[in-house]
């Protein structure tokens, strides 16, 4: 008999794998983590749910199963420090999947050694990003346990799965019926499956849960100030998860944060995806807006490249790198300017800067003003125009001299 930790999210996949698993003879573990994944909120009816989840997993046959609340993890030790590198793929996704999966790893493997368990398995197909994602952060962690998945080994097709719940009293929740996928957490909701894999289809209502449609929103702006301490956001007395949660309700009511993208993923195809991350939006759009007024213009521009960087590495499962870690700490010695105070505008699906302040900005009122005050030395314009066009200047001379030497050689 051997012991395996299953990521289990309570759904159809992953109830049939713990099934088949407990008919082989093997003790199965299954492991189902909080992330905040109803709306952000995490309130009474989300908990709830989880405790099913759990219920439910020792009902199929578990040797245990473990509900795990890592929303203060996740957002402390992934979500942050990826809003300090204003992570978002291909500029659009804030990267709310992709940012849980090194935590489903690094808990996995903790269970596993706490279980002296002789695998790990994951519901994960073979055609998405999540099997590269899971399985490189446990062999960064744990090289020595297996990872398994059957879902890739062994594609299960839904009216099998089905068939198979149907044959050993498996549980199935109405949602099987739903027409999308879905995953969720603090950081932000994926919608992806259905209609919405035409890139030409508009996506329905119906697959929206966190924001507000056009006809549902305020017809007035609301305004939210957000602290950043050493790079660190809250509003009031919220930080952390509770933060990104209230950040969640407050900029999905105003519509904000809906996103479609025709993303490229890490195996070679395009995706159509669909996201709802309006709390991620507000806070990277807040921290933009104090780097520009903290950061130096060669800060901005040298960040502004590995910023794509860290998004695309932590995109395509390359968390635990060297280079993720050394990025971390460029942007960690940045956040120690990174104190002060942006006001957001929330309306329309727009998240907007309405005012920044820090006490390190490098924005001088007297020498950017057009009035009174002004102590910019116009004068010393000249002599700066005349030095930095001189590579210019010689480089045309240069152009002319070689030009004329062709046209004499022709004539």
């Amino acid at each position: 008999m051997s012991t395996i930790v299953l990521a289990y999210s309570g759904g159809l996949d992953t109830s049939v794998l713990l099934k088949k698993y407990v008919l082989e003879g093997h003790r199965v573990v299954a492991l189902t983590l909080d992330l905040g994944e109803s709306d952000g909120t995490a309130g009474a009816g989300a908990s709830a749910a989880l405790d099913e989840v759990k219920a439910k997993a020792l009902a199929l046959g578990a040797y245990d199963a473990l509900l795990v609340d890592a929303k203060e993890r996740f957002i402390g030790e992934l979500a942050f420090p990826a809003l300090r590198a204003n992570a978002l793929y291909e500029g659009v996704y804030p990267l709310s999947a992709a940012l849980s999966r090194p935590l489903i790893a690094a808990l996995l493997v903790e269970t596993a050694q706490r279980y002296s368990a002789d695998a790990v398995a994951h519901g994960c197909t073979g055609k998405g990003n999540d099997q590269v994602r899971i399985e490189l952060a446990v062999r960064a962690l744990a090289p020595h346990i297996r990872t398994l998945a059957p879902l890739r080994d062994t594609p299960l097709s839904r009216p099998d799965a089905m068939k198979f719940a149907h044959e050993h009293r498996v549980p199935i929740s109405s949602s099987v019926e739903k027409p999308y996928s879905i995953d969720a957490n603090l950081w932000g909701r994926s919608i992806e499956a259905g209609v919405l894999e035409d890139p030409w289809a508009a996506p329905p209502e119906d697959a929206f849960a966190w924001t507000a449609p056009a006809h549902r929103q305020p017809a007035e702006p609301e305004y939210v100030e957000i602290a950043f301490e050493r790079g660190l956001p809250h509003v009031d007395d919220l930080h952390g998860s509770r933060l990104v949660a209230e950040l969640n309700r407050r900029a999905g009511a105003h519509g904000i944060g809906r996103i479609d993208l025709v993303e490229d993923r890490v195996i070679g195809v395009k995706s159509r995806e669909v996201y709802e991350c309006p709390g991620s939006i507000a806070l990277i759009t807040a921290h933009k807006a104090l780097e520009r007024l903290v950061l130096t213009r060669d800060e901005l521009r040298f960040k502004a490249s590995v910023d794509q960087k860290y998004a695309e590495l932590t995109y395509d499962g390359l968390w635990p790198s060297p280079l993720r870690k050394a990025l971390d700490a460029f942007n960690g010695a940045l956040a120690e300017r990174m104190t002060g105070r942006v006001r957001l505008r929330l309306h329309r699906g727009v998240a907007s800067t309405d005012g920044t302040a820090s006490p390190f900005a490098l924005y001088d009122e007297k020498l950017a003003t057009y009035g009174t005050g002004d102590r910019f030395r116009h004068d010393a314009a000249s002599g700066f125009i005349e030095l930095w066009g001189l590579p210019l200047e010689l480089g045309a001379a240069v152009t002319r001299r070689e030009s004329a030497g062709a046209l004499a050689s022709t004539s």
